[in-house]
């Protein structure tokens, strides 16, 4: 498994008009081939992390040009293009 981890900044007063328009996509993302788990965390400045956890580093590269797509959606809201890197996924636990 492979996790995709981008970081991101909203423009000062526009978060609630970017988690709104997320929601909106939530389809698209999760038809995203291979994704496997979706995570957008914010604090309250703005700042926040995109975790997906896909099947491979493949699969989520393959991804790259329909994931450029969507944060495009998001560029009146961002004050500088998002930050991706990836990893390997090591443990993945939950209760």
């Amino acid at each position: 498994m492979f996790a995709r981890v981008t970081q991101y900044k909203m423009k000062s007063g526009s978060m609630a008009e970017a988690t709104k328009l997320v929601d909106t996509l939530r389809s698209q993302i999760m038809a995203l081939p291979g994704l496997k788990q979706f995570i957008n965390v914010a604090k309250p400045d703005g700042s926040g992390y995109v975790i997906s956890l896909s099947e491979s580093e493949a699969v989520a590269n393959g991804n790259a040009a329909k994931v450029a797509e969507i944060w495009g959606a998001f560029g009146k809201h961002l004050e500088a293009p998002p930050k991706p890197d990836g990893y390997d996924v090591l443990a993945n636990w939950s209760n």
